[in-house]
């Protein structure tokens, strides 16, 4: 199992509920996905521009399937256009 968490800060001009309207299409389209056991959206309890996708995956190749999808091509550029900065941590369980 391979878990991601991608991190983002965003813009301070964006329109965080155009932000979140877009991030969720991705989230519904992402858990309909063999291979996705789970893909959580979370907003920063202490930072409400800070935005993370808590993501868990039976293994790699359904994560490279996830990132090679219509839904990922098609939404995720437009979420990190609104975003100043990510980070995309991938973990293994050990």
């Amino acid at each position: 199992m391979l878990r991601v968490v991608a991190k983002g800060k965003l813009k301070s001009d964006v329109n965080k509920e155009e932000y979140l309207k877009i991030a969720r299409r991705l989230v519904a389209e992402t858990n309909k996905e063999a291979g996705c056991i789970a893909y959580i959206l979370h907003e920063d309890i202490n930072d409400p521009t800070i935005v993370t996708m808590i993501e868990e995956w039976v293994d790699e190749e359904a994560l490279n399937k996830h990132n090679a999808s219509e839904h990922v091509r098609n939404l995720v550029p437009g979420l990190r256009e609104m975003r100043e900065s990510t980070e995309i941590n991938l973990y293994r369980e050990v």
